[in-house]
């Protein structure tokens, strides 16, 4: 028996006469095999590759616990706890889902420190550097020609927190990130954009906030809603740090 009749003998198994057809040179299809294109439920494979979230920490589990029972969640913790990412991994899971009709993603256009200086171009040229964390998370869970794609129908729309004064944002997935440059008035503004059928889901680390301490509202704002049972405010701490081990470290001392 050659090198290749051997493969196909240990492969398929004993070649037997009826096992073939009248014409001889169809071969028979492997009778062990557990998928065949002939089995008509087939059709119920998974054959799309889709990315899910899973939570890696306490706080990451009760974070996406509190977003899929409440309306409004407040997720306060510090760099690296997947605040951000978490928050639109879920709007991003809503919309496809169509519980929604389509994600508002804000943010405070504050420099980190240091003055940028003029900036040319279109208004969404402007505020391209202070979104580009949001634009990251929405490309990671969807390809950037979808999002585009979406942007362009307004089933995503992103804009600055001075954009949303007068709005009323129903059946959407709304997303506030760095909510911790955010003044009291801002923060009391963003919240009461709430609408029906929608769910808001604010970001923020109080302790790295780029405005005066007095003047972030984050903190207090918390503080207050905890009160309040339909809103779950999660505190995520330095063990839910996902980022690389010397994040968390330095956090603990700095």
């Amino acid at each position: 028996m050659t090198k290749r009749a051997t493969k196909r003998h240990l492969r398929e198994g004993p070649m037997e006469a009826g096992n073939f057809q009248d014409d001889g040179k169809i071969r028979r299809l492997p009778v062990e095999r557990g998928w065949s294109p002939l089995n008509p439920s087939n059709d119920d494979r998974e054959q799309g590759y889709l990315k899910t979230i899973k939570a890696k920490s306490p706080g990451q589990e009760e974070m996406i616990a509190a977003i899929d029972a409440k309306n409004l969640v407040l997720a306060l913790g510090p760099a690296g706890t997947g605040k951000t990412y978490l928050a639109i991994a879920k709007a991003v899971e809503a919309l496809e889902s169509g519980r929604v009709g389509r994600i508002v993603l804000s943010r405070p256009a504050v420099e980190a420190g240091e003055s940028i200086g003029f900036l040319p171009g279109e208004m969404e040229d402007k505020l391209a550097p202070y979104l580009r964390p949001l634009y990251d998370a929405l490309s990671d869970r969807l390809s950037m020609k979808r999002v585009r794609a979406l942007m362009a129908e307004g089933a995503i729309e992103i804009a600055p927190v001075g954009f949303m004064r007068g709005r009323t944002l129903n059946n959407a997935f709304v997303v506030i990130d760095e909510a911790q440059n955010c003044t009291y008035v801002q923060l009391k503004m963003l919240l009461t954009r709430l609408g029906w059928h929608s769910t808001m889901v604010v970001t923020g680390d109080p302790n790295q906030s780029d405005l005066l301490p007095e003047l972030s509202g984050l903190g207090p704002v918390a503080e207050k809603l905890e009160a309040v049972g339909n809103i779950a405010v999660v505190r995520l701490k330095d063990r839910d740090i996902v980022r690389h081990p010397l994040v968390a470290e330095m956090l603990g001392v700095l």
